[in-house]
Order: C-alpha cells, then sequence, then structure tokens
C-alpha cells in the first residue's frame, strides 16, 4: 500500500537532483539515466502533465498531486522508479551496498549502522535486504522524524 501523500517529500528530494526544490527537465534526465534512460520526449511529456503553473519547474505541490493521483494496485508509480533506480543488481531487494550507494549519490550521508538501521526497520535481514514495501516504511519513517 503506497504512503499518505504527504510522505512523498523524500522521493522529490531523491527526483530534486540539484536540491533547489524544484523538480527540473534535467533533474528527471538524471534520474532516469539511472533506470536505462527515458527520452527527452518521454520526460517532456512528463513535465506538461506535472507542471500545472506552467514555470519549467515541477514544485513539491505539483507532484505530490500527480504522484497521489498515480497509485496503482501494485504500488505507487514514481517511488518504484526509484525502487528501480536504487536495486542496482535488479533482485528485487536493496542490499546494503544498495543503499549504500544510492545515499551517497543522492547526497545524504549515511554510517554502515544507519543503514543497517534502515534495513531492519523496513523488515529486511543483512543477507537479502529490503523489499520495496520494506523502503516504503524507511521513507514514512525518515517523513515521521521530519515532520
Amino acid at each position: 500500500m503506497c504512503p499518505s501523500a504527504s510522505h512523498f517529500r523524500p522521493a522529490f528530494h531523491v527526483l530534486d537532483a540539484d536540491h533547489d526544490g524544484k523538480i527540473s527537465h534535467d533533474d528527471l534526465r538524471a534520474f532516469y539515466a539511472g533506470v536505462g534512460g527515458e527520452g527527452d520526449d518521454v520526460i517532456g511529456a512528463m513535465m506538461t502533465l506535472a507542471d500545472t503553473n506552467k514555470d519549467g519547474f515541477v514544485e513539491y505541490e505539483e507532484f505530490e498531486r500527480v504522484v497521489a493521483a498515480e497509485r496503482k494496485p501494485v504500488g505507487c508509480g514514481a517511488m518504484e522508479d526509484v525502487f528501480r533506480v536504487m536495486d542496482k543488481d535488479g533482485d528485487g531487494k536493496l542490499s546494503h551496498r544498495d543503499l549504500k550507494t544510492y545515499m551517497a549519490w543522492a547526497g545524504f550521508s549515511a554510517t554502515d549502522d544507519d543503514i543497517n538501521a534502515m534495513i531492519r526497520f523496513g523488515g529486511g535481514d543483512q543477507n537479502g535486504g529490503v523489499t520495496f514495501d520494506g523502503l516504503l516504511r524507511i521513507l514514512a519513517l525518515e517523513c515521521s522524524a521530519a515532520n
């Protein structure tokens, strides 16, 4: 099950590659490069759909509206994309290495103990890692702590 819309801020921060508080075309291009890439036409369509005030950027409120409306029975569309980027070996679980690498790439400092705690909180183990549902639990904790 997807977290409530207020729990999407961590995903927004992941997509906001330059950390300027808004998602640009370049931010999406950088994000999707890690998944095998989306073409500029697809990214442009995403921007057109989300950028309701037509300023060329997707602010958090616009992002939240799109992601909350995009809920699917199997998960959350944007959140699933984040998970796929993080899951470098494609095994359906985020290992300690996957999380550590992605946190560093996204500009978040996390110690090995922090990563281990995230995995435990997400219901995973040190050998297998954490599933998509576990990632949602981790993000919900991060949101709760930030609010």
